[in-house]
């Protein structure tokens, strides 16, 4: 019997690539409102009830009634917007941070789905602070470099006009009040003791995703060698088939750069860890619109569906 989905928000970005990654499955059945009735509440929460699993690919005001709309818990919910990254009662959607997390999503009835930007940190500053090798309350800075559809539709219509303002010509930082919308899961799923100080950088270009960490290694619980964080990484993530943490080797291959793009397109997460002596450097790199966003919402589904995990995704080796 086929798992009946809908998605709820469906002509954004990330519900669009989610339905793109489903259509082509032959266990999934997509249950499909009509256009004239996207934003009517009684049919929605028909067709919620009427699926098995249902995504939310809202604003956090909207996935919040989405959610009030389910009757009792028969169907299961992903959520991809903010509304209930930190929410008593939902899982965390990304898996490969512990057993405990799979273990939630795979047995879960709601899953809140991380931020893109959120996801490149917690694969970084997660399996510090968990293993005691960074203080809750070390004074965390981090930033990140997005390609330009992570704001939605506007943001990419501002980017693809024929006619554009020369400053989008240029990468562009953003969220400059520090009040970034991701900084409450940073703070309350990596176990900080403070948000960070973060900040975006959107660029000219359209999907892939890096975040970067760096770190005074006096500031941490023990000494550590650019080749020790590698190793600590390497080991924490053992088996995991979407992360891969690159080797010394690989590293070196990078010449000294680390674009932002250079992962668009796959559903996978690399990990690279560089520095000199006290001074330690590691970035996560991604497709803000794959493992960042609708990827990691397939790759929930597939868990709680009992399929393997990369199920119709794009995984290869970095």
């Amino acid at each position: 019997m086929k798992t009946k989905i809908y998605i709820d928000g469906s002509e954004g970005t990330t519900g669009l690539r989610i339905n793109e990654r489903l259509e082509g499955r032959d266990d999934i059945e997509l249950l499909r409102i009509r256009p004239e009735l996207r934003k009517d509440a009684a049919e929605r929460q028909r067709m919620i009830n009427a699926s098995d699993i249902t995504f939310l690919c809202l604003p956090d005001a909207a996935a919040r009634e989405a959610v009030s709309l389910a009757t009792g818990e028969r169907v299961r919910i992903i959520d991809a917007s903010t509304a209930h990254r930190t929410e008593p009662g939902w899982a965390y959607g990304f898996p490969e941070l512990s057993a405990e997390f799979r273990e939630r999503i795979t047995q879960g009835k709601r899953v809140a789905v991380p931020g893109c930007h959120a996801s490149g940190f917690m694969a970084l500053v997660y399996p510090l602070v968990k293993e005691g090798l960074l203080p809750a309350d070390y004074p965390v800075v981090s930033y990140s470099l997005t390609g330009y559809s992570g704001g939605g539709k506007k943001m990419i219509a501002a980017y693809e006009a024929e006619e554009r303002p020369r400053e989008l010509s240029s990468p562009r930082a953003y969220a400059l009040t520090q009040q970034h919308k991701h900084l409450k899961e940073m703070k309350a799923i990596a176990g900080l003791a403070q948000e960070p100080l973060f900040t975006p950088i959107v660029a000219d270009y359209y999907s892939g995703m890096a975040v970067f960490l760096p770190l005074a290694a006096r500031l941490l619980s023990k000494e550590v060698t650019p080749d020790g964080l590698r190793s600590f990484y390497r080991e924490y993530y053992a088996g995991q088939r979407f992360l891969h943490v690159l080797t010394e080797a690989e590293t070196d291959a990078l010449g000294g750069f680390l674009a932002g793009n250079a992962r668009s397109g796959w559903d996978g997460m690399e990990i690279v860890v560089s520095g000199s002596g006290d001074r330690l450097f590691a970035a996560s790199r991604f497709d803000n619109l794959g493992k960042g966003a609708s990827g990691a919402a397939i790759q929930c589904m597939n868990l709680m569906l009992g399929c393997p995990e990369e199920k119709g995704l794009v995984l290869h080796s970095a």
